[in-house]
């Protein structure tokens, strides 16, 4: 019998044990989920791998299709991610929604972050930008520098291309309609449809996808395009004949947040303050054309890499920051809007 009570004892110090175990290897890993793709492989390098090892923990990496993904988990109480990457738009939706952890900003400095992506469940990770891009075998060095430009037709003939994206596209709209910069938001969408419907007859492509729009541009089959900087700055790397600038770029952030119902929460905490901190998002370029949201990262970045870089200060000055606030309270609209502009 003793022999027995042992065995049983043991055993049940084995499962203990195992439990101790799965419990400090569940408290020391997060999940992350992104885009995928060559943007989260640059992430990785520039944050996930560099925040694990400072914390010394470990970061599982997972993909996600944005905000319905988050609150199918959220919903269903299946929460199985720490952190999401989304649009700024799907931030601010999700937090109506009460989708979301509320961030501790005594622990993430958000220092050196604007204002405008710093907000009490969600912070900004990284930007991209909408820029005009054209073909220098047709056009040569003199082509079209700005949206005004890509709508004159008569002094810039040529196929183009736009995205096929109403946020981002409506905000080109009126930037071609001459509307300044920082008098774009809030958003007149019949002046922005009226002057898409001016350069409508000229759209050879309305692209679904930042490698469509790459693919247009390097086979020639479109002249000028919208396109995202990352897509653009590969294809210089690339060596196509192209030239693109960040004039009246529309500028895009991507946030990220804490599902709510993340059974790592805290230690996903440690892990965003990571990410959003100046040593590592001044990484990022390294990586990817996208940009870091850290205005102090440039202060470590040499001053010649900084003309290349999306969200320099030189060339935040040339662009419009899209609203996520605007758009969380209007992309149902103007997604349904556009979608019968495209099939009229």
């Amino acid at each position: 019998m003793k022999s027995v009570r042992l065995a049983r004892l043991l055993g049940g110090m084995g499962v203990l044990a195992f439990c101790w175990a799965a419990a400090a290897q569940a408290e020391d890993s997060v999940t992350v989920a992104s885009w995928g793709g060559a943007y989260q492989e640059a992430e990785s390098k520039a944050f996930f791998q560099p925040a694990a090892k400072a914390l010394g923990i470990t970061i599982k990496e997972d993909t996600t299709g944005g905000l319905a993904d988050v609150r199918l988990q959220v919903t269903g109480n299946a929460v199985k991610w720490d952190i999401v990457e989304l649009g700024a738009d799907e931030c601010a939706r999700g937090t109506k929604e009460g989708l979301f952890e509320k961030l501790d900003y005594n622990l993430i400095k958000a220092d050196g972050i604007p204002e405008k992506l710093v907000r009490e469940d969600w912070i900004g990770i990284a930007y991209y930008s909408v820029v005009l891009i054209y073909n220098t075998n047709v056009y040569g060095e003199n082509g079209p520098k700005t949206w005004a430009d890509f709508w004159n037709v008569e002094k810039f003939p040529g196929k183009r291309a736009l995205g096929n994206f109403p946020n981002e596209t409506l905000t080109v709209a009126a930037l071609a309609d001459g509307v300044p910069l920082d008098k774009v938001y809030p958003l007149d969408m019949d002046r922005a449809f009226a002057s898409l419907e001016k350069i409508k007859p000229h759209i050879s492509v309305w692209w679904d996808s930042g490698g469509q729009a790459m693919q247009l541009m390097k086979d020639g089959e479109v002249d000028m395009a919208a396109i995202w900087n990352g897509r653009a700055s590969t294809l210089v790397k690339d060596g196509a004949p192209v030239s693109y600038t960040f004039d009246q770029g529309v500028f895009n952030p991507d946030c990220m947040v804490i599902p709510k119902g993340s059974k790592n929460k805290d230690l996903a905490m440690k892990a965003l303050a990571q990410f959003v901190s100046p040593e590592l998002q001044a990484n990022l370029p390294l990586y990817i054309g996208n940009g870091p949201v850290n205005q102090k990262a440039f202060e470590t970045i040499p001053a010649d890499r900084q003309p290349v870089i999306v969200s320099a200060p030189e060339n935040v000055k040339k662009q419009v920051l899209l609203d996520a606030d605007f758009w969380a309270d209007h992309l149902v609209e103007a997604q349904e809007r556009f979608d019968d502009f495209l099939q009229q």
